[in-house]
Protein backbone atom coordinates (compact mmCIF):
# COMPACT_ATOMS: atom_id res chain seq x y z
CA UNK A 1 0.00 0.00 0.00
CA UNK A 2 1.16 3.12 -0.85
CA UNK A 3 -1.68 5.94 -0.48
CA UNK A 4 0.06 7.28 2.53
CA UNK A 5 2.72 8.66 1.04
CA UNK A 6 2.28 12.25 -1.38
CA UNK A 7 2.56 10.83 -5.62
CA UNK A 8 4.75 13.39 -7.16
CA UNK A 9 5.68 13.52 -10.93
CA UNK A 10 9.25 13.00 -11.71
CA UNK A 11 9.39 17.02 -12.04
CA UNK A 12 7.70 17.28 -8.90
CA UNK A 13 10.35 14.87 -7.23
CA UNK A 14 13.16 16.58 -9.15
CA UNK A 15 12.37 20.09 -7.42
CA UNK A 16 12.62 18.20 -3.96
CA UNK A 17 17.00 17.99 -4.91
CA UNK A 18 18.62 21.85 -4.51
CA UNK A 19 22.56 22.66 -5.97
CA UNK A 20 25.24 21.01 -4.23
CA UNK A 21 23.14 18.03 -2.07
CA UNK A 22 24.34 14.49 -1.75
CA UNK A 23 22.28 12.60 -4.13
CA UNK A 24 22.36 8.39 -2.96
CA UNK A 25 20.50 6.47 -5.86
CA UNK A 26 19.93 2.76 -6.21
CA UNK A 27 21.50 1.02 -9.48
CA UNK A 28 24.13 -1.67 -8.93
CA UNK A 29 24.86 -1.59 -13.08
CA UNK A 30 21.31 -0.62 -14.59
CA UNK A 31 19.62 -3.30 -12.50
CA UNK A 32 17.83 -1.15 -10.27
CA UNK A 33 18.83 2.01 -11.33
CA UNK A 34 16.75 4.73 -11.15
CA UNK A 35 15.22 5.85 -14.55
CA UNK A 36 12.39 8.64 -14.15
CA UNK A 37 14.24 11.43 -11.71
CA UNK A 38 17.68 11.55 -13.02
CA UNK A 39 15.55 12.90 -16.27
CA UNK A 40 13.99 14.86 -14.62
CA UNK A 41 16.61 16.45 -12.91
CA UNK A 42 19.13 16.55 -15.78
CA UNK A 43 16.36 18.65 -18.04
CA UNK A 44 15.91 20.87 -14.66
CA UNK A 45 19.64 21.37 -14.98
CA UNK A 46 19.90 22.38 -18.64
CA UNK A 47 17.27 25.31 -17.48
CA UNK A 48 18.46 26.29 -14.68
CA UNK A 49 22.24 26.57 -16.68
CA UNK A 50 20.49 28.28 -19.46
CA UNK A 51 19.23 30.83 -17.15
CA UNK A 52 22.88 31.32 -15.56
CA UNK A 53 21.91 29.85 -12.02
CA UNK A 54 24.29 26.98 -10.80
CA UNK A 55 23.02 23.70 -10.61
CA UNK A 56 25.15 20.69 -9.68
CA UNK A 57 24.75 17.70 -7.03
CA UNK A 58 27.17 15.00 -5.60
CA UNK A 59 26.18 11.60 -6.96
CA UNK A 60 26.31 8.51 -5.02
CA UNK A 61 25.29 5.17 -6.01
CA UNK A 62 26.14 1.26 -5.24
CA UNK A 63 27.99 0.96 -8.85
CA UNK A 64 27.25 1.57 -12.57
CA UNK A 65 24.05 2.51 -13.33
CA UNK A 66 21.94 3.31 -16.75
CA UNK A 67 22.01 5.89 -19.22
CA UNK A 68 19.03 7.84 -17.40
CA UNK A 69 21.25 8.40 -14.63
CA UNK A 70 25.07 8.77 -15.69
CA UNK A 71 24.66 9.49 -19.22
CA UNK A 72 21.84 12.18 -18.98
CA UNK A 73 23.19 13.67 -15.89
CA UNK A 74 26.54 14.12 -16.76
CA UNK A 75 25.51 15.45 -20.31
CA UNK A 76 23.44 17.98 -18.48
CA UNK A 77 26.89 18.97 -16.61
CA UNK A 78 24.54 18.36 -13.23
CA UNK A 79 27.06 16.20 -11.67
CA UNK A 80 30.28 17.67 -9.83
CA UNK A 81 31.15 14.91 -7.12
CA UNK A 82 30.56 11.50 -8.48
CA UNK A 83 31.53 7.84 -6.70
CA UNK A 84 32.03 5.17 -5.76
CA UNK A 85 31.96 3.44 -9.62
CA UNK A 86 30.63 4.18 -13.19
CA UNK A 87 30.76 2.63 -16.52
CA UNK A 88 29.36 6.06 -18.98
CA UNK A 89 31.16 7.39 -21.59
CA UNK A 90 29.62 10.51 -20.84
CA UNK A 91 30.52 10.64 -17.43
CA UNK A 92 33.78 9.31 -17.75
CA UNK A 93 35.00 12.01 -20.53
CA UNK A 94 33.52 14.77 -17.75
CA UNK A 95 35.93 13.01 -15.49
CA UNK A 96 38.84 13.04 -17.19
CA UNK A 97 38.19 16.42 -18.41
CA UNK A 98 38.51 17.25 -14.97
CA UNK A 99 35.26 19.05 -14.94
CA UNK A 100 33.75 15.78 -12.16
CA UNK A 101 35.43 14.90 -9.12
CA UNK A 102 35.69 11.00 -9.01
CA UNK A 103 35.85 8.80 -6.25
CA UNK A 104 37.11 5.33 -7.16
CA UNK A 105 36.35 2.88 -4.14
CA UNK A 106 36.66 -0.91 -3.60
CA UNK A 107 32.78 -1.44 -3.51
CA UNK A 108 32.46 -3.29 0.08
CA UNK A 109 33.88 -0.41 1.41
CA UNK A 110 31.52 1.85 0.53
CA UNK A 111 28.61 1.43 2.98
CA UNK A 112 30.56 1.82 6.45
CA UNK A 113 32.36 5.15 4.54
CA UNK A 114 28.42 6.34 4.20
CA UNK A 115 27.61 5.15 7.73
CA UNK A 116 30.18 7.19 9.29
CA UNK A 117 29.57 10.85 6.69
CA UNK A 118 32.93 10.14 5.22
CA UNK A 119 30.98 12.15 2.53
CA UNK A 120 29.06 14.01 4.36
CA UNK A 121 24.98 13.84 5.25
CA UNK A 122 23.25 12.28 2.79
CA UNK A 123 20.10 14.67 1.58
CA UNK A 124 18.31 12.93 -0.73
CA UNK A 125 17.70 9.12 -1.46
CA UNK A 126 16.22 8.32 -4.67
CA UNK A 127 15.57 4.37 -4.68
CA UNK A 128 13.67 1.93 -7.28
CA UNK A 129 11.07 -0.78 -5.60
CA UNK A 130 8.83 -3.18 -6.47
CA UNK A 131 6.48 -2.21 -2.98
CA UNK A 132 6.76 0.35 -0.17
CA UNK A 133 3.95 -0.44 3.08
CA UNK A 134 2.62 2.13 4.98
CA UNK A 135 5.06 1.23 7.58
CA UNK A 136 7.72 1.54 5.70
CA UNK A 137 9.00 -1.45 4.85
CA UNK A 138 10.67 -1.15 1.21
CA UNK A 139 11.29 -3.77 -1.51
CA UNK A 140 13.83 -2.95 -3.91
CA UNK A 141 14.11 -4.43 -7.52
CA UNK A 142 16.76 -5.98 -9.44
CA UNK A 143 19.94 -4.75 -7.17
CA UNK A 144 20.43 -4.01 -3.56
CA UNK A 145 23.86 -2.51 -3.57
CA UNK A 146 23.94 0.10 -1.49
CA UNK A 147 20.08 0.54 -0.88
CA UNK A 148 19.83 -0.42 2.70
CA UNK A 149 22.31 1.80 3.40
CA UNK A 150 21.08 4.70 1.49
CA UNK A 151 17.88 4.60 3.02
CA UNK A 152 18.85 4.36 6.42
CA UNK A 153 21.03 7.44 6.35
CA UNK A 154 19.23 9.82 3.84
CA UNK A 155 17.65 13.29 5.81
CA UNK A 156 14.79 12.78 2.69
CA UNK A 157 13.38 9.40 0.24
CA UNK A 158 11.98 9.51 -2.66
CA UNK A 159 10.60 6.14 -4.02
CA UNK A 160 10.53 5.20 -7.68
CA UNK A 161 8.12 2.35 -7.70
CA UNK A 162 8.55 0.50 -10.97
CA UNK A 163 5.70 -1.28 -11.94
CA UNK A 164 7.89 -2.77 -14.71
CA UNK A 165 9.66 -5.40 -12.17
CA UNK A 166 7.81 -8.46 -10.87
CA UNK A 167 7.10 -8.20 -7.40
CA UNK A 168 8.37 -11.11 -6.82
CA UNK A 169 12.30 -10.05 -6.92
CA UNK A 170 11.61 -8.43 -3.70
CA UNK A 171 11.14 -11.43 -2.41
CA UNK A 172 14.75 -12.65 -3.49
CA UNK A 173 16.92 -10.12 -1.62
CA UNK A 174 18.07 -11.14 1.57
CA UNK A 175 19.04 -7.65 3.27
CA UNK A 176 21.56 -7.30 6.43
CA UNK A 177 22.81 -4.27 7.76
CA UNK A 178 25.90 -4.99 9.71
CA UNK A 179 26.45 -3.29 13.46
CA UNK A 180 29.27 -0.77 13.22
CA UNK A 181 32.78 -1.34 14.52
CA UNK A 182 33.49 -1.92 17.25
CA UNK A 183 30.27 -3.96 18.11
CA UNK A 184 30.62 -5.75 14.82
CA UNK A 185 29.57 -9.18 14.81
CA UNK A 186 31.15 -11.85 12.27
CA UNK A 187 28.62 -12.64 9.48
CA UNK A 188 27.47 -16.15 9.59
CA UNK A 189 27.23 -17.54 5.79
CA UNK A 190 28.12 -20.90 5.16
CA UNK A 191 26.53 -21.52 2.16
CA UNK A 192 26.11 -19.35 -1.52
CA UNK A 193 22.04 -19.44 -1.17
CA UNK A 194 21.92 -19.22 2.61
CA UNK A 195 19.51 -16.45 3.99
CA UNK A 196 20.53 -14.70 7.00
CA UNK A 197 18.75 -11.64 6.31
CA UNK A 198 14.79 -9.97 5.60
CA UNK A 199 13.73 -8.85 2.57
CA UNK A 200 12.92 -6.11 2.91
CA UNK A 201 14.31 -2.75 4.16
CA UNK A 202 12.91 -1.00 7.22
CA UNK A 203 12.95 2.82 7.44
CA UNK A 204 10.71 5.43 9.44
CA UNK A 205 7.84 6.01 7.04
CA UNK A 206 7.89 9.92 7.65
CA UNK A 207 11.25 10.15 5.74
CA UNK A 208 9.18 9.46 2.60
CA UNK A 209 8.61 12.23 1.12
CA UNK A 210 7.31 11.07 -2.13
CA UNK A 211 6.37 8.04 -4.38
CA UNK A 212 6.83 8.10 -8.88
CA UNK A 213 5.31 5.80 -10.37
CA UNK A 214 7.22 3.90 -13.36
CA UNK A 215 6.69 1.34 -15.69
CA UNK A 216 10.12 0.95 -17.50
CA UNK A 217 12.97 -1.81 -17.49
CA UNK A 218 16.11 -1.76 -16.56
CA UNK A 219 18.89 -0.28 -19.69
CA UNK A 220 20.74 -3.09 -19.89
CA UNK A 221 22.71 -3.12 -23.14
CA UNK A 222 22.73 -5.98 -25.34
CA UNK A 223 25.62 -8.54 -24.72
CA UNK A 224 27.43 -9.95 -28.06
CA UNK A 225 28.12 -13.21 -28.61
CA UNK A 226 31.48 -14.39 -27.52
CA UNK A 227 34.06 -14.01 -30.15
CA UNK A 228 36.56 -16.15 -31.09
CA UNK A 229 39.30 -14.43 -28.45
CA UNK A 230 37.01 -14.93 -25.57
CA UNK A 231 36.26 -18.32 -26.30
CA UNK A 232 40.35 -18.60 -26.70
CA UNK A 233 40.71 -17.44 -23.44
CA UNK A 234 37.54 -19.11 -21.49
CA UNK A 235 39.05 -22.39 -23.14
CA UNK A 236 42.16 -21.93 -21.10
CA UNK A 237 39.93 -20.91 -18.03
CA UNK A 238 38.06 -23.90 -18.40
CA UNK A 239 40.82 -26.47 -18.85
CA UNK A 240 43.06 -25.04 -15.97
CA UNK A 241 40.21 -25.49 -13.76
CA UNK A 242 39.48 -29.08 -14.82
CA UNK A 243 43.22 -29.72 -14.28
CA UNK A 244 42.79 -28.39 -10.30
CA UNK A 245 39.93 -30.43 -9.74
CA UNK A 246 41.65 -33.12 -11.10
CA UNK A 247 44.72 -32.49 -9.13
CA UNK A 248 42.80 -32.02 -5.92
CA UNK A 249 43.43 -28.61 -5.51
CA UNK A 250 39.72 -27.86 -6.12
CA UNK A 251 37.19 -29.58 -3.67
CA UNK A 252 35.07 -32.80 -5.79
CA UNK A 253 32.21 -30.54 -5.02
CA UNK A 254 33.73 -27.28 -6.70
CA UNK A 255 33.98 -23.89 -5.46
CA UNK A 256 31.62 -20.76 -6.13
CA UNK A 257 32.60 -18.47 -8.66
CA UNK A 258 31.91 -15.10 -8.96
CA UNK A 259 33.06 -12.98 -12.37
CA UNK A 260 32.90 -9.35 -13.88
CA UNK A 261 30.46 -8.47 -16.78
CA UNK A 262 31.14 -8.85 -20.16
CA UNK A 263 31.91 -11.14 -22.97
CA UNK A 264 34.78 -12.87 -21.35
CA UNK A 265 32.61 -14.13 -18.33
CA UNK A 266 29.56 -15.21 -20.64
CA UNK A 267 32.28 -17.53 -22.26
CA UNK A 268 34.05 -18.94 -19.76
CA UNK A 269 30.50 -20.06 -18.02
CA UNK A 270 29.54 -21.65 -21.68
CA UNK A 271 32.75 -23.31 -21.07
CA UNK A 272 32.11 -24.46 -17.56
CA UNK A 273 28.68 -25.47 -18.63
CA UNK A 274 29.58 -27.57 -21.84
CA UNK A 275 32.23 -29.32 -19.74
CA UNK A 276 31.06 -32.74 -18.64
CA UNK A 277 34.74 -32.36 -16.07
CA UNK A 278 33.23 -29.44 -13.91
CA UNK A 279 30.31 -30.45 -11.78
CA UNK A 280 27.22 -28.47 -11.28
CA UNK A 281 28.10 -25.12 -9.21
CA UNK A 282 26.89 -22.16 -6.93
CA UNK A 283 27.72 -18.22 -7.88
CA UNK A 284 29.02 -16.38 -5.53
CA UNK A 285 29.27 -12.82 -6.78
CA UNK A 286 28.56 -9.33 -7.76
CA UNK A 287 26.25 -9.59 -10.44
CA UNK A 288 24.50 -12.37 -12.56
CA UNK A 289 24.60 -11.93 -16.11
CA UNK A 290 22.79 -14.12 -19.02
CA UNK A 291 25.49 -16.89 -19.30
CA UNK A 292 25.93 -18.20 -15.94
CA UNK A 293 21.90 -17.15 -16.02
CA UNK A 294 21.24 -19.52 -19.07
CA UNK A 295 22.54 -22.41 -17.27
CA UNK A 296 20.76 -22.38 -14.09
CA UNK A 297 17.46 -23.62 -16.04
CA UNK A 298 19.57 -26.98 -16.86
CA UNK A 299 20.92 -27.75 -13.25
CA UNK A 300 24.50 -26.68 -14.14
CA UNK A 301 24.08 -23.33 -12.63
CA UNK A 302 22.70 -24.56 -8.94
CA UNK A 303 21.94 -21.31 -7.79
CA UNK A 304 23.91 -17.58 -7.60
CA UNK A 305 24.25 -14.57 -4.66
CA UNK A 306 24.08 -11.81 -6.05
CA UNK A 307 23.75 -8.30 -6.02
CA UNK A 308 22.20 -7.16 -8.66
CA UNK A 309 20.41 -8.86 -12.01
CA UNK A 310 22.04 -7.58 -15.03
CA UNK A 311 19.67 -9.28 -17.27
CA UNK A 312 17.96 -9.30 -20.84
CA UNK A 313 14.33 -8.18 -20.82
CA UNK A 314 13.85 -12.15 -21.96
CA UNK A 315 15.09 -13.05 -18.76
CA UNK A 316 13.44 -11.14 -16.59
CA UNK A 317 10.39 -12.24 -17.89
CA UNK A 318 11.61 -15.97 -17.33
CA UNK A 319 11.43 -14.87 -13.71
CA UNK A 320 8.07 -13.28 -13.50
CA UNK A 321 6.85 -16.61 -14.97
CA UNK A 322 8.38 -19.12 -12.87
CA UNK A 323 8.95 -17.17 -9.73
CA UNK A 324 8.58 -20.41 -8.04
CA UNK A 325 11.36 -21.47 -9.74
CA UNK A 326 14.15 -19.23 -9.21
CA UNK A 327 12.99 -17.59 -5.65
CA UNK A 328 15.07 -20.77 -4.37
CA UNK A 329 18.12 -20.21 -6.67
CA UNK A 330 18.55 -16.43 -6.47
CA UNK A 331 19.67 -14.36 -3.43
CA UNK A 332 20.06 -10.71 -3.59
CA UNK A 333 23.06 -9.10 -1.01
CA UNK A 334 23.85 -5.58 -0.29
CA UNK A 335 27.08 -5.11 -1.58
CA UNK A 336 28.82 -4.64 1.79
CA UNK A 337 27.69 -8.67 2.36
CA UNK A 338 27.99 -9.80 -1.83
CA UNK A 339 31.82 -8.44 -1.62
CA UNK A 340 32.52 -9.07 1.97
CA UNK A 341 35.85 -10.30 2.30
CA UNK A 342 35.43 -12.28 5.41
CA UNK A 343 32.79 -14.14 3.54
CA UNK A 344 34.56 -14.76 0.07
CA UNK A 345 37.65 -16.11 1.97
CA UNK A 346 34.88 -18.36 4.12
CA UNK A 347 33.19 -19.89 1.28
CA UNK A 348 36.32 -19.81 -1.25
CA UNK A 349 34.86 -18.63 -4.19
CA UNK A 350 37.31 -18.47 -7.60
CA UNK A 351 37.08 -15.00 -8.86
CA UNK A 352 37.34 -14.37 -12.39
CA UNK A 353 38.57 -10.60 -13.62
CA UNK A 354 39.06 -8.47 -16.17
CA UNK A 355 42.21 -6.44 -16.36
CA UNK A 356 43.31 -3.61 -18.81
CA UNK A 357 46.57 -4.17 -18.89
CA UNK A 358 49.41 -6.46 -16.62
CA UNK A 359 52.86 -6.21 -16.32
CA UNK A 360 55.45 -9.22 -16.23
CA UNK A 361 55.84 -9.42 -12.63
CA UNK A 362 51.46 -10.20 -11.79
CA UNK A 363 50.62 -6.65 -11.29
CA UNK A 364 47.51 -6.17 -12.36
CA UNK A 365 46.12 -2.42 -14.18
CA UNK A 366 41.95 -2.02 -14.40
CA UNK A 367 40.89 1.39 -14.22
CA UNK A 368 43.59 3.52 -15.96
CA UNK A 369 44.40 3.62 -19.65
CA UNK A 370 48.17 4.16 -19.67
CA UNK A 371 47.88 5.76 -15.90
CA UNK A 372 46.31 8.57 -17.30
CA UNK A 373 42.73 8.22 -17.94
CA UNK A 374 40.22 6.69 -15.35
CA UNK A 375 37.97 3.69 -17.69
CA UNK A 376 35.42 2.54 -14.84
CA UNK A 377 37.16 2.38 -11.60
CA UNK A 378 37.89 -0.38 -9.40
CA UNK A 379 34.78 -1.96 -9.01
CA UNK A 380 34.77 -5.22 -6.75
CA UNK A 381 37.52 -6.55 -8.38
CA UNK A 382 39.55 -5.75 -5.51
CA UNK A 383 37.01 -7.28 -3.14
CA UNK A 384 37.12 -10.74 -4.53
CA UNK A 385 40.69 -10.50 -6.33
CA UNK A 386 42.84 -10.37 -2.36
CA UNK A 387 40.38 -12.91 -0.85
CA UNK A 388 39.49 -15.15 -3.21
CA UNK A 389 40.56 -19.31 -3.09
CA UNK A 390 41.68 -18.64 -6.66
CA UNK A 391 42.39 -15.25 -8.77
CA UNK A 392 42.38 -15.18 -12.21
CA UNK A 393 42.93 -12.30 -14.29
CA UNK A 394 42.01 -11.82 -18.19
CA UNK A 395 42.63 -9.74 -20.75
CA UNK A 396 43.61 -9.87 -24.53
CA UNK A 397 47.27 -9.94 -25.14
CA UNK A 398 47.32 -6.86 -27.81
CA UNK A 399 44.59 -3.71 -27.77
CA UNK A 400 43.79 -0.85 -30.70
CA UNK A 401 44.50 -3.67 -33.16
CA UNK A 402 47.89 -4.48 -32.17
CA UNK A 403 49.51 -0.75 -31.72
CA UNK A 404 49.77 -1.52 -27.81
CA UNK A 405 50.51 -4.89 -25.55
CA UNK A 406 48.55 -5.24 -22.95
CA UNK A 407 51.80 -7.30 -21.39
CA UNK A 408 54.22 -4.81 -20.64
CA UNK A 409 57.55 -4.39 -18.03
CA UNK A 410 55.96 -2.52 -15.52
CA UNK A 411 52.09 -1.40 -15.19
CA UNK A 412 51.55 2.06 -15.44
CA UNK A 413 48.83 1.89 -12.19
CA UNK A 414 48.48 -1.13 -10.34
CA UNK A 415 45.05 -1.62 -9.09
CA UNK A 416 46.11 -5.27 -7.57
CA UNK A 417 49.84 -5.96 -6.86
CA UNK A 418 51.14 -9.12 -7.76
CA UNK A 419 49.91 -11.11 -4.18
CA UNK A 420 46.68 -11.01 -5.39
CA UNK A 421 47.13 -12.21 -9.35
CA UNK A 422 47.40 -16.27 -8.66
CA UNK A 423 46.28 -16.20 -12.64
CA UNK A 424 46.94 -14.71 -15.79
CA UNK A 425 45.30 -15.48 -19.51
CA UNK A 426 44.96 -14.00 -22.66
CA UNK A 427 44.09 -15.41 -25.76
CA UNK A 428 47.79 -16.62 -26.26
CA UNK A 429 48.17 -18.85 -23.26
CA UNK A 430 47.23 -19.21 -19.37
CA UNK A 431 50.30 -18.31 -16.75
CA UNK A 432 49.60 -19.93 -13.56
CA UNK A 433 51.78 -17.53 -11.23
CA UNK A 434 51.75 -19.78 -7.68
CA UNK A 435 54.79 -20.59 -6.25
CA UNK A 436 57.13 -18.54 -8.82
CA UNK A 437 59.69 -15.94 -7.78
CA UNK A 438 59.44 -12.58 -9.87
CA UNK A 439 61.96 -13.70 -12.29
CA UNK A 440 60.47 -17.21 -12.65
CA UNK A 441 56.89 -15.19 -12.86
CA UNK A 442 58.10 -13.05 -15.38
CA UNK A 443 59.42 -15.21 -17.80
CA UNK A 444 56.53 -17.44 -17.41
CA UNK A 445 53.99 -14.66 -18.59
CA UNK A 446 56.08 -13.67 -21.54
CA UNK A 447 56.00 -17.09 -23.21
CA UNK A 448 52.29 -18.12 -21.94
CA UNK A 449 50.54 -14.57 -22.57
CA UNK A 450 52.10 -11.87 -24.62
CA UNK A 451 51.70 -11.89 -27.78
CA UNK A 452 54.67 -13.26 -30.29
CA UNK A 453 55.63 -9.92 -31.58
CA UNK A 454 55.99 -7.99 -28.53
CA UNK A 455 57.99 -10.97 -26.64
CA UNK A 456 61.36 -9.95 -27.80
CA UNK A 457 61.04 -6.65 -26.39
CA UNK A 458 59.55 -7.89 -23.26
CA UNK A 459 62.96 -10.81 -23.01
CA UNK A 460 64.98 -7.80 -23.30
CA UNK A 461 63.59 -6.23 -20.41
CA UNK A 462 64.73 -9.13 -18.27
CA UNK A 463 67.75 -9.54 -19.85
CA UNK A 464 68.76 -6.34 -18.65
CA UNK A 465 67.10 -6.63 -15.15
CA UNK A 466 68.92 -8.39 -11.90
CA UNK A 467 68.53 -11.54 -12.11
CA UNK A 468 65.33 -12.79 -9.43
CA UNK A 469 64.50 -9.21 -9.00
CA UNK A 470 62.22 -6.47 -10.21
CA UNK A 471 63.89 -3.89 -12.43
CA UNK A 472 63.64 -0.70 -10.62
CA UNK A 473 65.18 1.27 -13.14
CA UNK A 474 62.46 3.45 -14.17
CA UNK A 475 64.02 5.11 -17.13
CA UNK A 476 65.11 1.73 -18.82
CA UNK A 477 61.13 0.68 -18.03
CA UNK A 478 59.88 3.67 -19.74
CA UNK A 479 62.15 3.75 -22.17
CA UNK A 480 61.50 0.24 -23.30
CA UNK A 481 57.58 0.57 -22.19
CA UNK A 482 57.74 3.83 -25.27
CA UNK A 483 59.23 1.15 -27.94
CA UNK A 484 56.70 -1.41 -27.47
CA UNK A 485 53.80 1.51 -28.19
CA UNK A 486 56.46 2.51 -31.17
CA UNK A 487 56.85 -1.21 -32.68
CA UNK A 488 52.96 -1.64 -32.98
CA UNK A 489 52.48 1.96 -34.22
CA UNK A 490 55.05 0.67 -36.88
CA UNK A 491 53.49 -2.70 -37.01
CA UNK A 492 49.45 -1.19 -37.14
Amino acid sequence: MTSNYPILSAEEAAELIENNHLVATSGFTPAGAVKAVPVALAKRAKKLHEAGEKFQIRLLTGASTGTSLDDQMADADAVSWRAPYQSSRSMRQKINAGKIDFVDMHLSHLPQSVLFGHFGVIDVAVIEATEVTADGKVFLSTSVGASPTFLKQAGKVIIELNRAQSRSIGDMADIVLPAPPPKRCALTLDHPLQRIGKSYVQIDPKKIVGIVETNQADEVGQFAPPDELSQNIAGFVVEFLRNELKAGRIPTEFLPLQSGVGNVANAVFEGIGASPDIPDFYMYSEVLQPGPFSLMRSGRLLGASSCGLTLLPEHMQQIADDADFYKDRIVLRPQEISNNPAIIRQLGVISLNTALEADIYGHVNSTHVVGQSVMNGIGGSGDFARNSYLSIFVCPSIAKGGKISTLVPMCSHVDHNEHSVNVLVTEQGLADLRGLAPGARAKRIIENCAHPMYRDYLHQYIANSKPGHINHDLKHCFDLHQRLIETGDMLG
